[in-house]
């Protein structure tokens, strides 16, 4: 890889740590990338310290969350390489948007405004939190049945248990209000400039197998770009929501470098 190629920046979702990236910063630091994997705003260096201070994160929202983001991009002499997963596909996506990102990998990303299906299986993994409006300003930490039904659903209960114990942390529950009420808020922070034809390139993942990322929801938010002569691309893989952290996560990894050498990144 040339050193000139921009660095890449990987930015987690809801319930997982930044340092479950670690296998995707190894991988694409031997591919000769600079990497980072910046934190959430609010959440500790560790799992353990996250997990024993979850009112550090209680909250948090999409807006300070993109914002965070947008000013670690920043620091950076040329603009990054973003890769998301849930939430942080929604994250990637938005800087995206706003011109700050050379190009953006968004896995099975949480949906931004605009898109209209509300699948059965997403409306579940999301239940234990939306079902009380209480729950607005704190936050939650799935348990193994929760994990088992969100994420590692394509995953034996052993390995989904594993991945639960090894990278969950909780986290501030406001995100998902916000993104469930977005279509209503006319200044939505989940709200994209969909129709921006100067970004960069874009790739959203589907995974076939989602329950909290169903595949309508990443297909409707690739239908929004439709109207952006700048490149959109959609990949489809056969797994579920922990497909960035599971046993086949090199299938994803390597998709995605594959990807951006397609687009010359």
């Amino acid at each position: 890889m040339s050193p000139s190629a921009p660095p890449v920046i990987f930015i987690h979702g809801l319930w997982l740590h930044s340092t479950s990236w670690q296998p995707w910063v190894e991988f694409f630091t031997e591919a000769g990338y600079q990497t980072a994997t910046p934190e959430w705003p609010g959440v500790p260096a560790t799992v353990e310290e996250a997990r024993a201070h979850p009112e550090t994160q209680a909250g948090k929202g999409l807006a300070e969350i993109i914002a965070h983001h947008a000013e670690v991009l920043k620091t950076f002499d040329t603009p990054p390489i973003v890769i998301g997963h849930s939430f942080g596909g929604l994250v990637a996506e938005s800087l995206l948007g706003q011109n700050l990102a050379a190009a953006a990998i968004a896995i099975d990303p949480a949906q931004i405004k605009g898109v209209l299906p509300l699948p059965l299986a997403q409306l579940k993994s999301s239940l234990p939190v939306l079902g009380n409006p209480l729950n607005y300003g704190k936050t939650f930490a799935l348990d193994s049945k929760q994990f088992k039904y969100g994420f590692g659903n394509a995953l034996t209960q052993e390995e989904s248990d594993e991945l639960r114990d090894k990278w969950t942390i909780p986290s501030p529950n406001r995100p998902l209000f916000e993104a469930a009420i977005a279509n209503f808020n006319p200044k939505a922070p989940s709200k994209i400039d969909v129709k921006n034809s100067t970004r960069g390139p874009l790739l959203i993942t589907v995974g076939l197998q989602d329950h909290t990322v169903p595949p309508p929801v990443a297909r409707a938010a690739y239908k929004l770009y439709r109207h952006s002569t700048a490149t959109t691309d959609l990949k489809e893989f056969d797994r579920g929501h922990s497909l960035t952290i599971d046993h086949g996560w090199l299938e994803i990894a390597q998709a995605s470098l594959d990807w951006l050498k397609s687009q010359g990144l």
